[in-house]
């Protein structure tokens, strides 16, 4: 069967951990180069060692998406190592969560808009040159369902996904004539660090469940199985989109 990114080059932002390096993996085990970016790299080089263990090919690009210099550096180290770049997914992201609008600091609300917002603006910004070079290129943003229906306590995050899913629009139709795909996806409650504290306290948990009519919370290689469809060339018609993974929840 053939690889369903075999020749690609992807950049997978937050490629550390979570839903991030759930599509690195994947990526690598359907054929493409993958860069990963992240803050820590003991998890960045566990993550590259399972890729090369499984035959994958697969770097790594320590630093933040609220650093410009990092973004360039990705960019460069890309074209420098495989020569292309044919998607990005901007995955890294930091959420607030448990205050009212009202308890938010500055420090906190600023933060989580430049890591959320203004880092997924540099890291596109850094790759969009090369994608225009190439007349092609897929641009997959990694939101949220806070982005769809009010969920309590998290003004900050939800804000900032909130401007994502418009920037994604922006985007798909600035580019859609140069062969660039943009497109964004909500997830619902899914299995990472970022929830695992929610995770391991059923009281908290449950009542949130009840609201998915699947009954359950959702696994990082689900949601990575639509970023590789985005990704690849069965959606080059697809742009523009926002496509919930939530089992069910915003159905309702």
């Amino acid at each position: 069967m053939k690889q369903r990114m075999a020749g690609k080059v992807a950049i997978v932002t937050g490629g550390n951990a979570g839903i991030g390096e759930a599509v690195a993996k994947l990526f690598a085990q359907e054929g493409a180069s993958v860069v990963i970016t992240g803050r820590r790299q003991g998890e960045l080089d566990r993550v590259v060692e399972a890729i090369a263990h499984a035959k994958g090919k697969a770097i790594s690009v320590a630093g933040s998406v609220t650093d410009e210099a990092h973004a360039r550096e990705t960019t460069r180290r890309t074209l420098e190592t495989y020569g292309r770049i044919d998607a990005l997914v901007n995955n890294a992201g930091i959420g607030d969560f448990g205050k009212r609008l009202h308890e938010v600091d500055d420090a906190t609300w600023s933060h989580v808009l430049d890591v959320n917002v203004t880092g997924v603006f540099r890291m596109t910004r850094a790759v969009l040159p090369q994608m225009l070079k190439q007349r092609s290129g897929s641009i997959v943003n990694v939101s949220s369902i806070a982005s769809l229906v009010g969920i309590p306590l998290l003004p900050a995050y939800a804000a900032s996904k909130g401007a994502l899913d418009a920037l994604t629009r922006a985007m798909a139709i600035d580019y859609a004539t140069d062969g660039i795909r943009c497109n964004v996806i909500t997830p619902g409650l899914t299995e990472t660090p970022m929830a695992a504290p929610l995770m391991a306290n059923p009281s908290q948990l449950n009542p949130i469940l009840d609201n998915y009519p699947i009954r359950r919370t959702g696994k990082p290689e689900e949601i990575a199985h639509m970023v590789l469809y985005l990704s690849c060339d069965e959606s080059t018609w697809v742009t523009g989109s926002t496509l919930r993974i939530d089992g069910g929840m915003t159905a309702r």
